[in-house]
């Protein structure tokens, strides 16, 4: 019997590495979006806001250097949700539908979502905080999209402390609260989207499930809403200025490696004022504005913090994957004065940094959201894995794409992506798995795209070609040498440019982008009969 006995849990120790193994093989993935965030904007890749546990991710992870998404809120959550180009899953603008494929402003019957494709894996697939990819009927909602579970709010953002007009609280699919119906007093968006998802994360638990969780923060987008202990953080600390702190921001970024000491910083642009130009009461204002946004990023890092401690609380932690990025560059949206209506630790508010403060968040960056110049397109990506990525703190330096998010949750989760769903036939995924990446190991990357309101651009190796408008010249720059576009190549080039111009028309033919900016709503000379009929069967 002692003999058996002693068999038996050799065998047992044999079995557990195999186990341990094979679990390591499906990790748990959390995919964090944050919104509106720029480049620069935590610590890890240059900034004075601390981060220290978006930090730690990183120092326990890879950081991507030349990550992007696609330069704008629901086209960036279209093509992370379903690996293709937002106009191929109907979201090339927002939420407006024009009549057209590309533009039906809501995920298209030719697309799965992560969803999806985990849940088809047995993973338990959930989804927190902003949805945005269409919210009028509820199947365009998250669980007729492929979850199984959902807390946050279907038709976007704009609010951190009480539900504002037009928009729901979902838990599931069912309205919680509304403008109607408010939400308790205490209640703060950053917190819920992580507070309401663990219990999600113990219903996968409880079944012997590994899950998804896409966790798509509001932060730290405009109306600027922050506690007032969060602000009084940071009150004072930007009476230095964007010109200083840009400057500051970007040694912090040479000295770690993350920007190259060939790319100059991009120079303040013409609209935004000298900080010493301006009067102590405008420098207070301005200060004050950047204090309640540090403090939306800091409160968003400290709900990731509150995320790790509850996993490794779990036991979750070794085996999750974790995710981290922004939808966009930083926001200039409200210009160079940005706006202060109203009391920002309240809900009935309206701030906004503005271009002068944006410009800072991107260094070294030029341009911000809206635009396919780097300062709107490149975002931080940290990914952590302490069962899967071997590195601790390394750089990974190739480009990639929020396209790749798709496939690399297909192979990690080891789900067969779909060619049909419920008889309609899905588009083909565009990105690539970046489980090579974590390795170390090439992408084998060839060419990326963009489009959003005529802003273009086309990425070939170290090739870019860029332009802003629909009816403006092609700009043309070696990213090897110039990452921050500074020395325009296309008239030295005009074979590059015409290559570069005849593939980028391609793709738009392929990926049903209106080539020259937004087409006409229905009605309007670019809307046929027969497309409008083509989008309203992709909208069913």
């Amino acid at each position: 019997m002692k003999y058996l006995s002693a068999f038996l849990m050799c065998c047992l120790l044999c079995v557990l590495p195999v186990a341990a193994a094979a679990d390591a093989e499906r990790p748990n993935i959390v995919v964090i979006l944050v919104d509106d965030m720029g480049f620069s904007d935590i610590g890890c890749y240059g900034s004075e806001i601390p981060t220290p546990n978006l930090d730690a991710l990183a120092e326990g992870g890879l950081r991507f250097t030349q990550f992007y998404n696609t330069g704008r809120c629901c086209p960036t959550r279209a093509t992370l949700l379903t690996g293709l180009y937002a106009h191929q899953a109907g979201v090339g603008h927002m939420t407006d539908n024009y009549g057209v494929p590309g533009y039906v402003g809501a995920l298209n019957n030719q697309c799965v979502t992560l969803g999806n494709v985990a849940s088809s894996a047995g993973y338990h697939s959930l989804a927190t905080g902003k949805w945005h990819v269409g919210s009028k009927d509820k199947k365009m909602w998250p669980l007729s999209r492929g979850f199984d579970r959902f807390y946050g709010i279907p038709e976007g953002g704009g609010f951190y402390f009480q539900v504002k007009q037009g928009r729901t609280i979902v838990r599931n699919n069912e309205v919680i609260a509304s403008a109607e119906k408010p939400l308790p007093e205490g209640w703060y968006s950053t917190d819920a989207w992580i507070d309401n998802g663990l219990p999600f994360v113990d219903e996968a638990i409880a079944a012997g499930k590994p899950f998804l969780w896409y966790l798509a923060h509001n932060a730290p987008h405009f109306p600027l809403q922050a506690t007032a202990e969060d602000i009084a953080m940071f009150r004072g600390k930007y009476m230095s200025g964007w010109d200083k702190l840009s400057d500051e921001r970007y040694q912090r970024q040479l000295a770690s490696g993350i920007i190259s000491s060939s790319y100059p910083k991009t120079a303040r642009p013409e609209k935004v004022a000298a900080w010493d130009s301006l009067t102590a009461a405008e420098q207070n204002r301005f200060d004050h504005m950047m204090a309640v946004y540090a403090a939306c990023v800091y409160r968003m890092d400290k709900s990731i913090g509150t995320l790790v401690a509850e996993l490794k609380r779990r036991n979750q932690f070794d085996n999750t994957l974790i995710l981290f990025m922004s939808d966009n560059g930083g926001c200039a949206e409200s210009g160079p004065q940005g706006k202060d209506v109203g009391d920002p630790t309240t809900a009935d508010s309206t701030w906004f940094c503005g271009e002068s403060w944006a410009w800072m968040q991107d260094t070294p960056f030029r341009k911000y959201k809206h635009y396919n110049h780097e300062g709107g397109i490149a975002t931080p990506l940290i990914a952590h894995w302490p069962a899967g990525i071997a590195a601790r703190g390394k750089f990974y330096t190739e480009p990639a794409h929020l396209i790749d998010i798709m496939a690399t949750v297909a192979d990690l989760s080891k789900a067969t992506y779909p060619t049909e769903l419920a008889g309609h036939e899905i588009t083909a995924m565009e990105g690539t798995s970046l489980s090579p990446a974590f390795q170390n190991q090439t992408l084998g990357r060839e060419t990326l795209f963009w489009e959003h309101e005529g802003n273009a651009a086309v990425r070939e190796g170290e090739w870019k070609l860029v332009r802003e408008g629909g009816k403006n010249p092609w700009e043309l720059y070696n990213l090897k040498a110039d990452r921050t576009e500074q020395n325009n190549l296309a008239s030295e080039q005009p074979e590059r440019v015409k290559s570069l111009t005849a593939k980028w028309n391609e793709w738009a033919e392929r990926c049903n982008v209106s080539p020259d900016g937004l087409p006409k709503k229905q009605g309007g000379k670019k809307t046929g009969v027969k497309r409008k009929n083509a989008a309203a069967r992709n909208a069913e």
